[in-house]
């Protein structure tokens, strides 16, 4: 195919409710942006949040604000190794059935009972970016990376929406194996499957 499209490396983070935002940062708490994603109106927030695991804890995790309707928790499976849970690889949005966590603010703390993802591989599309890929939301795709350690990812899902600008998003734990920095091409080599 041949259609090229730059690396978004996710490192670990969450996506708060309106509600669990005010109880881990009091009532009428707001998510300050810190910087600006590529994603339309999406931002990494000033606001950081400590994950508790029944194994491990990580200490200031930021929030990608705005707001939600549900809480998520997306990780590597190295970082879920360090929590001592084993939660599934799922499109962003799945939470049903996931495992949950702690999560401690300045202002409180929550016990989420699910929530927990390993976010599923994907690229982001705007509509006109599928079209000229020959793309549509939900396909799959493979991706060839480059550089000194080259690989096919394979099963990239496809996300295309007004709300989507090309992005390949990939863990850390996937980065890492591809040798990928942020903002690195990649190249779309099939077609949808």
């Amino acid at each position: 195919m041949g259609y090229k499209v730059g690396v978004g490396i996710s490192n670990k983070h969450l996506h708060l409710s309106e509600a669990d935002l005010e109880t881990l940062f009091g009532q009428g708490a707001r998510l300050t942006p810190f910087k600006a994603l590529v994603q339309p109106g999406q931002f990494a927030a000033d606001e950081r949040v400590d994950i508790i695991g029944p194994k491990g804890a990580f200490k200031g995790i930021r929030i990608i604000g705005p707001v939600r309707a549900r809480t998520q928790v997306e990780i590597s499976l190295t970082d879920a190794r360090a929590l001592g849970i084993d939660p599934p690889v799922r499109e962003s949005g799945k939470t049903e059935g996931t495992p949950g966590v702690k999560l401690v603010g300045p202002a409180g703390e929550i016990d989420i009972a699910e929530g927990v993802i390993v976010a599923l591989r994907h690229i982001h599309l705007s509509p006109a970016e599928a079209a000229e890929a020959g793309l549509k939301d939900k396909d799959l795709v493979d991706v060839q990376t480059f550089g000194t350690r080259p690989l096919i990812f394979q099963d990239v899902l496809i996300r295309s929406g007004d709300a989507h600008l090309r992005e390949f998003h990939v863990d850390t734990d996937e980065a890492n194996a591809g040798g990928l920095a942020n903002g690195q091409e990649v190249e779309i080599v099939s077609g949808a499957k």
